[in-house]
């Protein structure tokens, strides 16, 4: 009897709860209780004010405000990144503080501290909006709004005393607004050669820290005290206006400012070979720098001379003393017609010394192919005084902001004294239009001499970013600087050249404050503007 009941009760009880089951999900299904509804989805524009504040916070920066612009485009690059950039990120950062804690320890008495674990999580950060704010300097300023809810896990293993206790980091919340500035932009990859971080605001940070397995943020007090002074901490190294300064190319090199001057004293020519029917000729000197765009210095003329003696000065300025070359050519003027040429050479400026005269005497050859043999005749002699000066240490040694104050408050060595160097920064333009063509070039002219951009082809917004300097004698207070944007064409015969608009600047302010950047409407153009950067660097006093 008890078999058959115990076989009847199983058989019950199966019964039973497959029946429940069934009967169950078919009231689930169709039974509605009256205090669940469908869901109202309504424009943000139709909600209430109580709604609107109850729901802002999950509202992204791009949509709060315009000025934000939506990055998640960045964000599922960063996700798909992240495996990399987490070990990446890890082992940069390994290699940066396993220094500086070997170089602290001694002082707490510590044996060691070794990273057992180090690693970000698999959760990226988010970026919530960018802002990017455009300026009339040679930078990019970027704010981000950044929060990384991550899941990182940093166990460190600190060894004193005979013990050998862990630290584990876990559960980490960053919320940060920095400010990232990347500048000068330069014309070498990455195109910019200093990152400047600050934080606009100070920085949420929740984590959770464990000793031997103990959480200790659960410790009464501890929590509030340790976050509040992380905040403070990093606040007082990096909230703005202070920065994080981290040099990616020496600004010097990448924008190719000039490093140094060369004095170049034209002495004599010697056994000069007649050009003239008379039996003279009327030689002067060119020279110039190679890889420069400025034009070539020249020396003034000796009529019927074939030994002339010049003792003319000049001063060039150097960008690389390494590969670059002093070219000079000697001609024969002509009052009508083209000047005949006489003889070429060059001289490599790695050969010269800093601080240290040299004498150099050089065959004139027709011209620097070593496999020519009308190069073994004789065209006669120049000789020439060489003196390379290579900038200050100090002015070259400091960061681009240090280098450029610098750099504007005095020229460097060897320019006239009284007198300075004029750099002229030709930016950009804007809405420059031509009747016929607009095919934009930059023409400078002060005291006589003439410096010119590049062409820019079918261009309304042309943009040059190219240097010009002017060494005077004298400070530019009473002279203007003028600029004229110019097109041409040579499909358009009957108007190959056309104006597109020019501007006359005064240079006494600039001499006053050492430094303007500004955009310059242009006459005679409609809508046009152009963007000039003014320095003075005015020479150093004889010591």
């Amino acid at each position: 009897m008890s078999f058959f009941s115990t076989i009847f009760g199983f058989f019950g009880f199966g019964i039973g709860i497959s029946f429940g089951l069934v009967a169950g999900y078919f009231l689930f299904i169709y039974s509605e209780s009256a205090d669940v509804k469908d869901p109202e989805i309504q424009p943000l524009a139709n909600q209430d004010s109580e709604t609107l504040q109850r729901i802002i916070p999950e509202i992204p920066l791009w949509i709060k405000n315009p000025d934000f612009d939506r990055v998640d485009w960045l964000n599922r690059l960063i996700e798909y990144m992240w495996p990399y950039l987490d070990k990446a990120i890890c082992k940069t950062a390994e290699g940066i503080v396993k220094p500086m804690i070997a170089e602290q320890i001694p002082n707490y008495k510590i044996d060691s501290v070794e990273f057992e674990v180090l690693t970000l999580g698999s959760l990226p950060p988010t970026f919530q909006g960018m802002k990017v704010y455009i300026t009339d300097e040679k930078e990019l300023i970027m704010e981000p709004s950044i929060k990384w809810a991550g899941n990182p896990n940093v166990t460190v293993a600190v060894k004193a005393f005979g013990l050998k206790p862990t630290i584990q980091v876990v559960d980490l919340q960053v919320f940060l607004a920095p400010r990232v500035t990347l500048k000068p932009l330069v014309p070498s990859f990455p195109c910019f050669a200093n990152i400047f971080v600050s934080l606009m605001e100070k920085p949420h940070v929740d984590f959770g820290l464990k000793l031997v397995g103990i959480d200790l943020m659960s410790i009464p007090g501890l929590y509030r005290f340790v976050q509040e002074l992380i905040k403070d901490q990093v606040a007082n190294m990096y909230l703005w206006p202070k920065t994080l300064d981290v040099q990616i190319m020496d600004p010097a090199k990448a924008m190719r400012r000039a490093i140094g001057i060369l004095v170049v004293k034209v002495v004599r020519a010697m056994k000069l070979k007649k050009k003239d029917l008379l039996g003279a000729s009327d030689p002067y000197v060119k020279i110039k720098l190679s890889g420069d765009n400025m034009p070539a210095k020249k020396t003034t003329v000796k009529h019927k001379n074939l030994n002339p003696e010049w003792n003319e000065e000049f001063n060039l300025l150097v960008k690389d003393p390494q590969t670059q070359t002093l070219e000079f050519e000697v001609y024969d003027w002509e009052q009508v017609g083209r000047h005949d040429f006489m003889g070429t050479n060059v001289v490599a400026l790695k050969e010269l010394k800093e601080e240290e005269t040299k004498v150099v005497t050089l065959d004139l050859l027709k011209n620097m192919d070593s496999n020519d043999a009308a190069n073994d005749k004789s065209r006669g002699q120049i000789v020439m005084e060489l003196t390379y000066k290579a900038f200050k240490e100090e002015e070259m040694g400091k960061g681009f902001e240090e280098t450029e104050m610098m750099m504007m408050d005095k020229a460097p060595e060897g320019t006239p004294p009284g007198g300075g160097l004029l750099v002229v920064v030709v930016h950009e333009a804007q809405d420059v239009e031509g009747k016929y063509h607009t095919n934009p070039q930059v023409r400078l002219i002060f005291r006589g001499e003439e410096r010119k951009t590049k062409h820019v082809k079918k261009n309304r917004d042309p943009r040059w970013e190219e240097e010009f300097q002017f060494v005077v004698e004298e400070p530019p207070t009473n002279d203007k600087l003028h600029v004229e944007v110019v097109s041409t064409s040579s499909r358009n015969l009957l108007r190959q050249k056309e104006s597109l608009g020019y501007a006359d600047i005064s240079l006494a302010d600039v001499v006053t404050n050492k430094r303007i950047n500004e955009r310059y409407h242009l006459i005679d153009s409609k809508n046009g503007r152009l963007q000039i950067e003014l320095m003075w660097r005015p020479s150093q006093p004889a010591t």
